[in-house]
């Protein structure tokens, strides 16, 4: 399953994430953002569950904006969860 997110309070401006039948994130692209960060993140995710990478990232903060790159994956892929059921 493919989803597009669209990111809100951060660098990054578009996530586009892969999720397959198994629930393993299988691609993931960052549009926007520290490109290095991004890269590094793109590539830790790749393989692993879903749900998994969702609740680690859920919550983390950049500064005082009140969210984050990693905080806006776990919403994009609570999101494209939810839009399989």
């Amino acid at each position: 399953m493919k989803y597009q997110y669209r990111t809100k309070g951060t660098c990054s401006q578009l996530m586009d994430i892969e999720i397959d039948d198994e629930g393993v994130i299988t691609n993931l692209t960052i549009l926007g953002g520290c490109k290095g960060n991004l890269a590094g993140i793109m590539a830790l995710v790749k393989g692993k569950k879903a749900v998994e990478i969702a609740q680690t990232l859920k919550g983390i903060q950049c500064g005082n904006r009140g969210t984050s790159c990693p905080d806006q994956l776990s919403i994009c892929i609570e999101e494209a969860l939810a839009s399989r059921a």
